[in-house]
């Protein structure tokens, strides 16, 4: 069961954070340097994007990484995979809790006709503020899996 948990684990967590980074890389600063209305745009584009994608890796590697802290045999992985499990539910929760209710805010905005108050409402430095940190949260999910993969072996 290992042999198939552990690879699927760390390749669900991979994704989501090379997901996550790509997106403070690229995106992140493509969306950040446009006027307004080009950014609701851009931004439509971008979130429909990663449904249910990002959903999927994240829930895979904390259900993956609970049932491998239960099983770990060898030696000192069982707290790693509990750190890496506690990494990507925090991910999970700022996604839930701050993330996606500006992503539906944005989509449900026609950049044609954008609020008078836009400007005061402008979401992206908290947004950009929140996926930073799970995007940290996401790559220290990642190295938790790596060293007790390495522990493993």
């Amino acid at each position: 069961m290992l042999q198939v948990l552990v690879p699927l684990v760390l390749l669900a967590n991979g994704l989501a954070a090379g997901v996550l980074m790509g997106t403070q890389l690229g995106g992140w600063p493509l969306l950040v340097s446009l006027p307004a209305d080009r950014y609701v745009h851009a931004h439509a584009f971008f979130a429909t994007r990663y449904d249910p994608f990002m959903p999927i890796c994240l829930i895979v590697t904390a259900l993956g990484d609970v049932v491998l802290a239960v099983f770990a045999d060898a030696a000192g992985t069982r707290p790693l995979f509990l750190a890496a499990t506690a990494f990507a539910l925090a991910t999970i929760t700022i996604s839930l809790l701050k993330n996606v209710p500006v992503n539906k805010w944005v989509r449900a905005l026609d950049p044609d006709d954008l609020p008078a108050d836009f400007a005061g409402r402008d979401p992206r430095p908290a947004w950009g503020r929140w996926n930073r940190t799970r995007t940290a949260l996401a790559v220290l999910a990642l190295v938790a899996n790596c060293l007790a993969l390495g522990l493993s072996l």
